[in-house]
């Protein structure tokens, strides 16, 4: 049979403290949402470029990508490429949902983030940073890595 003495406790109260302790820390410290294969695509004279990335959304609850800036560009702002037959167009969009324990792909052909002004010179080789804000409240500074016209992926 245990006894339940002061000292047992104590040891007892101060264990699942710092279990609460770690367990909160732990939680404060991992990001729901992270980011893959960052990129853009770089146009000569000043064109607007394109931003492409993967975020993978690791928490229970679906998490709205709701801003995008960058201390790089002017303007930053979420596209949609949609047919329509023989035709295309961009259309700008005001979030994207990623899933509970899922991913949405930023792509060619699909979402993309389009980069207008940039506030410096940019070139393939550079790398530029996204600013990426989520209903969650998290902010995630992301590093896209800046590649010629030609790259696809």
């Amino acid at each position: 049979m245990l006894t339940k003495t002061p000292t047992s406790i104590a040891l007892a109260a101060a264990l699942t403290a710092a279990a609460l302790f770690s367990a909160t820390a732990h939680a404060a410290g991992a990001h729901a949402i992270t980011t893959q294969n960052a990129w853009v695509r770089w146009l000569p004279n000043n064109l607007p470029a394109a931003g492409y990335v993967t975020l993978v959304n690791a928490s229970d609850k679906p998490v709205d990508l709701v801003d995008i800036s960058s201390d790089d560009y002017g303007g930053a702002m979420l596209h949609q490429t949609v047919s329509n037959g023989s035709t295309q167009k961009m259309v700008m969009v005001d979030k994207l949902t990623v899933p509970a324990h899922g991913q949405v792909t930023i792509a060619p052909g699909g979402y993309h983030v389009m980069l207008e002004d940039p506030k410096h010179k940019v070139a393939p080789g550079d790398t530029v940073h996204l600013k990426l804000q989520f209903s969650d409240g998290e902010t995630l500074d992301t590093p896209f890595a800046v590649k010629p016209p030609s790259q696809t992926k």
